[in-house]
């Protein structure tokens, strides 16, 4: 009974419960990996290898007993510090005591003083309410609008796709039109205007014309939405000469029937991906008419490969305006994500994936529920945010106290994050979509520029590759010419990124920080190639690991520049750290525990290596 208790939260854990992504090859189906798993022979042809890369493991070596020792100290030591300038013996806690709530958790005050976590927190429970409506009404729609089939009919036949399709879709926009209005009141019309526009755009303008008009319409939108406040109606109707006092009561009226999230375009930044995900993916079907790709391929439509559901365009009968509006409003996925292409979007209605399992679900959501837990942990034991919020005198903290504080503030930005993609993700599970799980790794468990963005906010990595770093030529440092087209390839990548969290020029700053701390990666790639080391791989993986640690630096600097307090915080952080001989020897005592750290972070993509998993991150 124990063991198998220990199994099933092993099991909870394993790569294949958050994303099977993680573990089968975007080329390879879902189908034909899961047959191949227990036969090597199977899985080699599958294009499944185990191993082959991969180093011997060291978990038992002398040299990783060391390292648990230090992990025994420097963990508690790391919780131990923020907390205790958090308790009420704290000679400031009177200072920051007003920015705390009421807790549930062993008597403790909760720290909600930052307004998007406390937005996230409040509507938990109106997540999981729709979690349990949405898929229940959908089963209803099924009912009244049942897929009607030809006797002896497969049910993977195209007719049997395209009925499936259109029930989806029909329900899809039916609940879309009803969510719309239930969050935004009057402003689902701004909503409903722009996505028409947008759709002008991709089917009306000449092809050639599509990608260039698309992109300045969605940029002017994330911009001008800002900065005139959601496009309010009053606005509208002052540029009317001599507009009667009719009009203008009325659009007083229309703006004050904003619904249930009156800030329409706080959050409208998501569905502008999906705008550009269908104009470009409509924009390229165009360029590949005659035939379709799967028939060429000869490939199975019910069993595609990621690749191939990304891929591959749908019909040009299905780029309606409907079907658009169900994808861009799609409800599990419409306030936040992850992100999902149009064409995945059709091929998954058409032919639910392989991958939706109920086992694999319910593990899904049992990790969503810890992942729940251990935020409002770290909120009850850790007042880094009430902290900042009250100006504190920051020469009152020790180095270790700033620099923990800011360390753990970059952990809470990561769950307040992780929380709300995951809970979208798993309502998205239960009703028969499997989009990309956005966070792969722990904020702590990243050591490489270059990694940490494959595996932070993964689906909009994946988003940005494949509609901006792809069609710009990607990137290539052999030469002089090339490393500078390289550049500007990164920089309008992570700049559109930064414009697109918010028209902020503290982000743009972090946008230029995360390119600049790219570059001496990349180069020290170059300097320092594996086959150049292959005969003392135990110096390189140390060499490699002093360069690791500088990274880690400079991205715990960026996002304290970006998400963290901007440029005055980072300045106070180093600045705590070079005050005096205590101030230096944090900064020793840290590098020499991120040192250790990272050389288990090393192994932990070893052992995944040796399971045949390569993440690249």
């Amino acid at each position: 009974m124990g063991g198998g208790i220990i199994g099933f939260i092993r099991s909870i854990y394993q790569l294949d419960t958050l994303d099977t992504r993680f573990t089968t090859p975007s080329s390879v189906p879902y189908k034909l990996a899961a047959e191949a798993k227990n036969d090597p022979h199977g899985a080699q042809e599958g294009g499944l290898s185990k191993g082959k890369k991969a180093e011997r493991s060291k978990w038992s070596t002398p040299e990783f007993y060391l390292y648990y020792l230090v992990f025994l100290v420097a963990i508690p030591y790391m919780f131990w510090v923020p907390f205790e300038v958090s308790r009420e013996s704290d000679p400031r806690y009177p200072k920051f005591q007003r920015y705390l709530s009421d807790g549930w958790m062993l008597g403790r005050k909760v720290d909600v003083s930052d307004i998007q976590l406390r937005t996230i927190r409040g509507k938990i429970p109106h997540i999981f309410g729709l979690l349990v409506v949405q898929p229940l009404l959908r089963r209803v729609w099924k009912l009244f609008k049942p897929t009607r089939l030809e006797p002896g009919a497969s049910e993977t036949s195209p007719r049997a796709a395209e009925a499936r399709l259109e029930q989806r879709i029909s329900f899809d926009a039916f609940f879309g039109a009803i969510l719309l209005t239930a969050l935004h009141g009057t402003s689902g019309l701004k909503i409903l205007g722009l996505l028409w526009l947008n759709y002008q755009i991709a089917t009306r303008l000449p092809r050639k014309v599509v990608p260039w008009a698309t992109w300045i319409f969605n940029l002017y939108i994330l911009v001008t939405m800002k900065v005139y406040d959601g496009y309010r109606f009053k606005t509208f109707v002052n540029l009317i000469p001599f507009a009667p006092d009719s009009l203008l009561e009325l659009a007083s009226w229309m703006d004050s029937q904003q619904g249930l999230l009156n800030r329409w375009h706080i959050l409208f930044n998501i569905t502008i991906l999906r705008l550009i995900s269908f104009n470009l993916d409509y924009a390229w079907m165009m360029d590949r008419q005659g035939g379709s790709p799967i028939e060429k391929k000869q490939l199975d439509p019910a069993s595609l490969s990621e690749r191939d559901r990304v891929g591959t365009p749908a019909p040009k009968s299905n780029y309606s305006f409907r079907n658009y509006f169900a994808y861009a409003i799609y409800a599990p996925l419409y306030l936040a994500g992850p992100i999902l292409t149009f064409n995945d979007y059709i091929s998954q209605c058409r032919y639910q994936s392989a991958s939706i399992e109920l086992s694999r679900t319910v593990k899904y959501g049992i990790r969503c529920l810890l992942v729940l837990l251990a935020m409002e942990f770290v909120l009850h034991f850790n007042y880094v945010n009430a902290i900042s919020n009250a100006r504190p005198d920051w020469s009152s903290y020790t180095p270790a106290q700033i620099a923990l504080l800011s360390f753990f503030k970059l952990h809470i930005i990561w769950l307040k994050l992780l929380v709300p993609w995951r809970l979208f993700r798993f309502w998205a599970l239960v009703d028969g979509i499997d989009p990309p799980e956005n966070m792969l790794r722990c904020v702590s468990d990243n050591y490489s520029t270059l990694s940490f963005w494959r595996s932070w906010h993964r689906s909009f990595y994946r988003w940005t590759l494949r509609y901006i770093y792809i069609p710009l030529g990607g990137s290539n440092f052999r030469t002089l010419v090339s490393s500078a087209y390289s550049i500007i390839t990164y920089l309008a990548v992570f700049m559109f990124v930064a414009i697109w969290h918010d028209v902020d020029f503290q982000l743009l700053v972090w946008s230029w920080l995360i390119v600049a701390f790219f570059l001496p990666e990349i180069a020290a790639g170059y300097l320092f190639p594996r086959k150049k080391w292959e005969g003392r791989p135990t110096a390189y993986r140390m060499l490699c690991c002093v360069g690791a640690v500088g990274n880690v630096l400079m991205m715990i600097s960026a996002n304290v520049v970006g998400f963290g307090g901007g440029v005055d915080a980072m300045k106070a952080l180093w600045e705590g750290l070079f005050r005096g001989l205590s101030g230096i020897s944090f900064l020793t005592g840290s590098c020499i525990a991120l040192f250790v750290g990272i050389q288990v972070m090393f192994e932990i993509r070893q052992s995944e290596l040796r399971k045949g998993i390569n993440l690249k991150c």
